[in-house]
């Protein structure tokens, strides 16, 4: 495009009008600041209610000089660090986000072309659109150059569009070829990209299920700990002869370690480390397999998804075009005889019409439709053949052609060719409307002699120098070209209906071209798929989730109508993801339970989705559902595990503070009981495959799980506490005879542990009995272990304590057995009686 003869003659803004609109702040820059600090993002990992108990208990553990029972403390590093690291690359992400590319621009400033910066552009500069820039504010076109856009990272759209005088063009999108002269409409936080900018930069959190539920518990227990705590530390200092003789002789440490042991083991630590710890390893799994999570919580909801919206160019197809075949048109549109009726050329065969679509699309800068095509022919064996004369494809014209030695080819858009020749064509414009309806991409191509009947088609350099159609051409051929479909996408797809995802295919692109390649992949198995014009879909947020119901793929669909589907099918209860790679995507991906962009996808819609499949292949998403489903399933199962801690460990305090006995156990003992227990096998327990679908209720079936497992090691370690001193005349005043109770106690609780982990683990039959069976052992060998005996303070029993402390565990074990039994009894009688509850 020249620059210098232009038809029009404003002169563009003044310099004093370009400093009042500086002034009025009326400029193309733009904040870049998300809405979270570092000081935000450290202020809500540091300060949790997980992290303020944790504290506490460990300062007061600390101040009583007893550090090997402080141990436990550690958890809120790891934890707090794990969650800082993770938002502040959430936070950079979301830093870097730019729809726009802040390149140079040209504008038209007193009547002269300068360049400026991005940033200086103001309200109603004359603007150069120019063939390869992006578009860097929304504007008017006010003298057309042949320009034509790529507005497919905005609106879906991946055919290239034709602006005219007076249309309007929006900030992000590319000019494709030919340029404009546009006068600036919005800038700055008003354009169109920095709308979308903003709304994508604003920070959301992923909601974990499994997070709640934990959530749930820590604060059940503060509303336990808080009232108990006070209570237990009088106890103990009771235990131990009252205030005064506490104080005076130092025994008051004991106490607050022994109440300080009654907290901690109400606190399911390890299990909100374990999780975040979990969502890690899952994270670098799929890393290794090209899909980077960008946020650890989005692998639980992974395995909550029953919903996922598929973007059709760059998720389905690839977002390049492929050549199917070439069609030879029979009949009466041959081209075989002379325009006068006259015979004497011979029919033009297949091969030289293949030809002549080489030659037609062998241009020096062939576009996607062209490349595709000689790639397809070159492998085929074409090669190029002698053009005396060439007219490039021109999206203003929709048509190119070559002049050989004997005639002239004309390759372009059936409509604009079959309204330009002589006769009749309206069959052959319905059988090209039948292609299209089918997904294609259809061009067609022309013949004409040279010299014609009449001499219309001049010489080769006429050809050049006028472009025009010969009204005596006749077509020869149709061009069936289709966007390129992902190989892994049927087989995908089939996965996710196996697995009773509803997958839908939403696109900015015509929905009769979208079902034909929804149909192709199979999209909803043998059944057609039902196809529907975004444009007539309703605007009410209800109406329109009774519609999706009822539509598997929509067409014509614009930005905000991606999000608003998003949101109706949250109306419906679906958990939603949803796939793109265009900046239209964004504000859907962002509004999604789960966002998954693909790897080539614009920056703004990579920095906020939680899920980037870097390579772009869409058959990585049943690994990545698979992966979530595992953390979401095992992590039930070990969080099961955690809460019969809690569970006992707030009755056990409960029953030391009623009966003001010494604390039955130190913090030093649950820590190495807890390890064996429940941290080290719970941590290979949740790296298990297991591939079940979540089902809501975590929270209920986990505190199913844990009440008569807890209930079954608090009353045998109490009723050890309350009857073992009397039988073995162990007097609890004396440090021995206290540490004598309290080993046997932690026998028993590790012993119960042992069996709770084996109901966890079930079936034994593998190597999850073998993981129980190691775990046990490994306790049992630490108490041999004398400084592993030391430092967790550790006894073997013997003589008379180990025969107590073999019929307190017979009949722990008979406890245990009697709490299980009790507690399936009661839960058939509940679901018996409330037969809405069986499903539950």
């Amino acid at each position: 495009m020249s620059l210098s003869t232009p038809t029009t003659t404003e002169p563009g803004l003044s310099a004093a009008d370009v400093a009042d609109r500086v002034a009025r702040g009326q400029t193309n820059a733009v904040k870049s600041a998300t809405s979270r600090s570092l000081l935000d993002i450290v202020r809500a990992n540091v300060f949790t209610l997980f992290n303020g108990i944790i504290l506490a208990a460990m300062i007061l553990v600390l101040v009583t000089g007893s550090w090997r029972d402080a141990v436990f403390g550690f958890v809120i590093i790891i934890n707090t660090g794990i969650g800082i690291v993770t938002e502040l690359r959430a936070k950079r992400a979301l830093d870097k986000l730019s729809i726009l590319v802040e390149a140079p621009c040209m504008v038209r400033r007193d009547g002269r072309d300068i360049e400026i910066g991005h940033d200086d552009i103001v309200l109603d500069d004359l603007l150069w659109l120019r063939a390869g820039e992006q578009v860097p504010a929304d504007v008017q076109i006010i003298d057309d150059r042949g320009i034509e856009l790529d507005e497919s990272m905005l609106t879906g759209e991946s055919r290239t569009v034709r602006k005219q005088v007076g249309d309007q063009a929006y900030s992000g999108s590319t000019v494709v070829s030919g340029g404009a002269l546009a006068r600036v409409t919005a800038v700055g936080e008003r354009g169109y990209a920095a709308r979308l900018t903003a709304q994508a930069k604003v920070y959301r959190k992923t909601v974990s299920d499994l997070n709640k539920g934990i959530n749930t518990i820590l604060k059940f227990m503060t509303v336990l700990v808080v009232p108990l705590c006070i209570p237990l530390v009088i106890s103990q200092i009771n235990a131990v002869g009252g205030w005064s003789e506490a104080i005076a002789d130092g025994s008051w440490r004991q106490a607050v370690v022994s109440a300080v042991a009654g907290v901690v083991g109400m606190i399911p630590e390890g299990l909100v480390l374990l999780t975040s710890l979990n969502f890690a390893i899952a994270a670098m799994r799929l890393a290794r397999g090209n899909t980077l999570v960008q946020e650890l919580e989005s692998v639980e909801t992974l395995a909550r998804v029953d919903c996922l919206n598929l973007d059709k160019t760059g998720t389905v197809t690839d977002g390049g075009i492929a050549y199917e075949r070439l069609i030879m048109i029979d009949g009466d549109t041959s081209v075989g005889t002379a325009v006068d009726g006259t015979p004497g050329e011979r029919p033009v065969t297949e091969r030289e019409a293949t030809q002549a679509l080489y030659d037609l699309s062998d241009e020096a800068q062939p576009n996607a439709t062209g490349q595709a095509v000689l790639d397809a022919l070159r492998d085929a064996g074409y090669t190029a053949g002698d053009v005396a004369a060439r007219v490039p494809f021109s999206s203003a014209r929709k048509w190119s052609a070559v002049a050989t030695a004997d005639a002239v080819w004309y390759l372009g858009a059936p409509e604009v060719l079959l309204a330009a020749f002589d006769g009749d064509h309206t069959s052959l414009l319905d059988r090209v409307g039948g292609y299209a309806a089918d997904g294609s991409r259809v061009l067609l191509i022309a013949r004409a002699a040279r010299p014609s009947a009449d001499g219309t088609s001049g010489t080769a350099a006429d050809v050049a120098d006028d472009p025009t159609l010969d009204p005596h051409a006749r077509p020869v051929a149709l061009v069936l070209c289709a966007e390129r479909i992902r190989p892994d996408a049927e087989a995908t797809l089939a996965w996710f209906r196996e697995q009773g995802v509803r997958c839908r295919v939403i696109s900015g692109d015509n929905p009769l071209t979208v079902g034909a390649i929804a149909a192709k992949v199979r999209l909803t198995g043998d059944r057609p798929p039902r196809a529907m014009d975004a444009r007539d879909l309703p605007a009410d947020i209800d109406e329109l989730a009774d519609v999706l119901e009822d539509v598997d793929v929509l067409g014509r669909v614009l930005p905000d109508q991606k999000k608003a589907i998003v949101d109706a099918l949250h109306r419906r209860g679906h958990v939603v993801a949803m796939t793109g790679d265009g900046v239209n995507d964004a504000l859907a991906i962002k509004e999604a339970d789960l966002g998954i962009a693909m790897g080539n996808a614009a920056p703004a819609t990579k920095a906020v989705a939680q899920v980037v499949l870097v390579d772009s292949r869409f058959g990585h998403l049943p690994d990545v559902v698979a992966r979530g489903r595992q953390v979401m399933a095992n992590m039930e199962r070990v969080a099961s595990l955690f809460l019969v801690k809690t569970v006992y460990s707030a009755l056990i305090s409960l029953g030391v503070v009623l009966t003001a006995i010494p604390f039955p156990y130190l913090p030093r003992h649950i820590t190495y009981v807890g390890a064996l227990t429940i941290g080290c096998p719970a941590f290979i327990l949740a790296l298990a495959p297991n591939t079940r679908r979540y089902l809501p209720g975590f929270l209920r079936r986990v505190v199913r799980f844990a009440l008569p497992g807890g209930t079954a090691v608090a009353l045998s370690v109490l009723l050890s506490a309350w009857i073992l001193p009397g039988l073995m005349g162990w007097d609890l005043d004396v440090a021995d005879d206290l540490a004598s109770l309290r080993a046997t106690c932690a026998i028993i609780v590790f012993v119960l542990g042992v069996f709770v982990l084996a109901r966890v683990a079930s079936p034994l039959r593998s190597w999850r009995g073998a993981l129980v069976a190691a775990f046990a052992a490994a306790g049992v060998t630490g108490m041999f272990i004398p400084f592993v005996a030391s430092f967790f303070a550790l006894r073997v029993p013997s003589g008379r304590v180990l025969i107590a402390t073999c019929v307190a565990l017979a009949i722990a074990a008979a406890i245990f057995a009697l709490c299980h039994v009790a507690a399936a009894v009661a839960a058939w009688i509940i679901s018996h009686s409330n037969p809405t509850r069986q499903n539950m």
